[in-house]
């Protein structure tokens, strides 16, 4: 039920092909009879553009999907990846009003990937297509995305900016899924403060409006961990806690840490020092300004 409008014009009765909108297949949905440069150009040539045009966007869109030499080869003669890449350009030659992309690199190799979703948006903001992209990436959907919809079982949970959804999650759903978190559990009182016994004597003052039982959320790389008899820092909230696993990320080093029978994820960019062992005791800083507290389980 309900109605498809692109920019304001109602296409609900409007036939596929006069839509002006494009779609990328995860199948690729390429003709195995044509070309690759024939597949490209269909599009345009069914639009009976000018046949210089049509070669130059032909050219154009191959280049752009990095497979310039390729033209004349058929898709049973080329990778998963490079029809997948051929399916791409077919649909952003016609320069549509709306790119519709259903996972379009999910058969690309991890560079590649990177440098054609970097090459889409770059497309993408030359030409103004408002494009809809499908994707399981979390990377991908955060880096390219000016607004991100998260769906659980066909449900929309949240639509927002990237750094929304990351930032001030609504529920524990997407609290989980965009990222990875620590939940303290706690309350929050009529004053608007989370307290909890991991916490000791000490609350955080918050802006919900969550009265009662209540989990405050913790990204693993907001925390802080430092030596016991290190300089603490007044604005962060201090707890005794001992490092109980440690793994090295490349980039960071992840640490699973236990303050009062309680685990907790905590990333520390790595900089060639060894870092804390196993066994050890640390002091973990928590940035009130940085936790976001959802209702309990």
């Amino acid at each position: 039920s309900g109605s498809i409008r692109v920019d304001g014009s109602d296409i609900t009765a409007i036939s596929p092909w006069q839509r002006d909108i494009g779609m990328v297949f995860q199948n690729y949905a390429l003709w195995p009879h044509m070309t690759v440069a024939e597949n490209v150009a269909f599009g345009l040539e069914e639009r009976k553009l000018p046949r210089a045009e049509i070669t130059r966007r032909t050219a154009a869109a191959l280049e752009l999907v990095g497979l310039a030499t390729y033209g004349a080869r058929r898709p049973n003669q080329l990778s998963g990846g490079q029809q997948q890449r051929v399916a791409v350009a077919r649909t952003i030659a016609i320069e549509p009003k709306v790119l519709l992309l259903d996972e379009p690199l999910s058969n690309l190799d991890a560079k590649l990937r990177v440098h054609m979703r970097t090459e889409l948006l770059a497309l993408q903001r030359k030409l103004g297509i408002t494009t809809i992209f499908v994707t399981h990436d979390q990377e991908e959907a955060l880096s390219i995305a000016d607004r991100v919809a998260v769906l659980d079982a066909g449900v929309i949970q949240q639509v927002g900016t990237p750094t929304e959804l990351y930032d001030r999650p609504v529920n524990r759903f997407i609290a989980n899924f965009v990222g990875s978190i620590n939940l303290l559990p706690g309350s929050v009182d009529t004053a608007k403060q989370f307290t909890s016994p991991l916490l000791g004597t000490r609350a955080i003052l918050t802006n919900t409006t969550l009265i009662g039982d209540a989990d405050l959320v913790l990204r693993p790389h907001a925390l802080q961990l430092v030596a016991p008899d290190a300089p603490l820092t007044d604005t962060l909230i201090w707890i005794d806690a001992a490092v109980k696993e440690r793994e090295f990320l490349g980039e960071f080093m992840r640490y699973l840490v236990e303050t009062a029978g309680h685990a907790l994820t905590v990333d520390v960019p790595h900089f060639g020092s060894a870092g804390h062992a196993p066994g050890t005791a640390v002091k973990l800083g928590i940035d009130p300004a940085k936790a976001t507290v959802l209702p309990a389980a």
